[in-house]
């Protein structure tokens, strides 16, 4: 067994050679960007791939976030989860709307529906839950407040590449939903991420504020942005478009031997599996009780490092208690307590297509 460091996660990395031939087409077109061939072909493929109808790609899962709230007009306050990556509440920070945390339901740690409606006021706009580690929220739930009081829904579906629930794409509910193809993610384009909308006036519109407003050569109807993703990120999706389905194989395959290995191991859960979902086995967290395991989380994750073991404490510390956030009434402790808690017991464990059996035997023999 090697002593290199185990990274909670590695990008799926195409062969290099294949990878030749999609850049020497670029050099042929000279063309980089502004929705070249390559671009048009990656939505086209994507679309097809995910069950979508619409799909409008990004340079960045954040910046596809803050146009999609653009995009509905989005103000006022914004409900959401503590529990995710700080993109979902920074994006709506940049739209000078306030997030609301709501808490989490204490299963899959996605936002507990049942505490959504105390939370909207006259300034509520919108929903933005997430897909926590790609399971999906009860979207029908969501969607049924929504309509009650009128809200537009977005979701963040970072981690929801591929998901789908009753053999639907989980993209397709809600008005918008946003995906990230950062390199740490089960799709990569290195950087990049996009929108996932429901008729082609949305698309035009996502597509035209991606492109600073433009309509036509000169004509700009609102103040857009510049989040295009260039060509060779487009080239590497594609490539990698044709390798996803192996790579998400060998995720489930790993998860099920991390599974077997620690059921009875005591003080550490793991997530259940959601019913009729397909999965895209994108992390696998990992949940320490201390009375129980006799060690803390931190403890355990320090002791982890010192045996080159690079877990994640993903989401520690939650979105609510971060500088920008930690003094807006709906981020009190008192008001998140399943978030609070579960933020000091979780630890993501290093998961991606290379990871080997010995290595998982070695990580699960350290815990």
């Amino acid at each position: 067994m090697s002593d290199k460091p185990i990274t909670v996660t590695s990008p799926l990395l195409p062969p290099l050679d294949e990878f030749v031939p999609y850049l020497q087409k670029i050099w042929d077109n000279k063309w980089l960007t502004n929705n070249g061939e390559m671009h048009q072909e990656l939505e086209k493929q994507l679309a097809e791939y995910l069950g979508v109808e619409y799909i409008s790609l990004f340079s960045n899962g954040t910046l596809a976030l803050i146009t999609a709230l653009q995009a509905l007009n989005v103000a006022g306050e914004v409900i959401t989860t503590p529990y995710s990556f700080v993109a979902t509440s920074h994006s709506i920070w940049w739209n000078k709307t306030t997030p609301v945390f709501v808490d989490v339901e204490p299963q899959f740690f996605n936002i507990d529906v049942s505490k959504i409606e105390a939370a909207i006021t006259e300034k509520t706009t919108a929903i933005m839950p997430v897909h926590v580690y790609g399971n999906p929220c009860d979207v029908d739930a969501i969607q049924k407040i929504a309509d009650k009081y009128h809200l537009k829904v977005i979701y963040d579906a970072a981690h929801a590449f591929g998901v789908r629930k009753e053999g639907n794409s989980i993209l397709n509910y809600g008005d918008l939903s946003v995906l990230s193809f950062h390199a740490t993610k089960v799709f990569s384009t290195i950087e990049g991420g996009a929108v996932i909308c429901h008729s082609e006036e949305m698309k035009h519109h996502i597509d035209n504020l991606k492109n600073f407003g433009f309509r036509g050569e000169t004509t700009v109807e609102e103040p857009g942005i510049n989040a295009k993703l260039n060509e060779v990120q487009a080239a590497y999706g594609l490539l990698n478009l044709r390798y996803i389905d192996e790579a998400i194989a060998k995720r489930k395959k790993i998860v099920e031997l991390y599974k077997i290995l620690l059921r009875d191991v005591r003080g550490i859960s793991f997530l259940p599996d959601q019913e009729n979902v397909i999965s895209n086995y994108a992390y696998f967290p990992i949940f320490v009780n201390e009375a129980e395991y006799g060690m803390s989380r931190d403890a355990l994750y320090n002791k982890l490092r010192e045996h080159n073991i690079l877990g994640r404490r993903y989401f520690y510390p939650l979105i609510s208690s971060f500088e920008p956030y930690r003094n807006y009434p709906s981020a009190s402790v008192e008001n998140l307590p399943v978030a609070n808690k579960i933020a000091k017991q979780v630890i993501c464990m290093p998961l991606y297509p290379e990871l080997s059996v010995c290595e998982v035997e070695k990580i699960v023999g350290l815990l």
